[in-house]
């Protein structure tokens, strides 16, 4: 049976402005179960490093129901940290099988 593992997804919550009125956020990290971790073919690879100058690691597969906002967080597993790269990726859900439902790639950070 296919199984995901458990990341930790960076929430931002705003709790205040600074002096030049933007938003001041504090940083929390949440547990993520049942994320599928898989490696991005060289096509997607070079045309995200051609578009956006950014270097995919990682193609995120996101269980369906989940609700967190997953554009531009950071995201850590295995030990090290990621950030997401572009828009999450979805479908209906009711048309795509088994338990995952959202794309997310992510590329190396920190």
């Amino acid at each position: 049976m296919l199984h995901g593992i458990t990341v930790q997804l960076e929430q931002k919550t705003e709790i205040g402005r600074d002096d030049f009125n933007r938003p001041v956020y504090s940083t929390e990290y949440i547990n993520v179960d049942n994320v599928l971790v898989g490696r991005p073919d060289t096509s997607i690879i070079v045309d995200t490093l051609n578009l956006t100058g950014k270097k995919i690691e990682y193609i995120l597969g996101i269980p369906k129901g989940d609700t967190n906002n997953w554009t531009d967080r950071k995201v850590r597993f295995w030990g090290q940290e990621f950030r997401t790269v572009g828009f999450p990726e979805t479908g209906i859900q009711d048309l795509i099988p088994m338990d995952w439902g959202m794309n997310v790639k992510v590329e190396r950070y920190g």
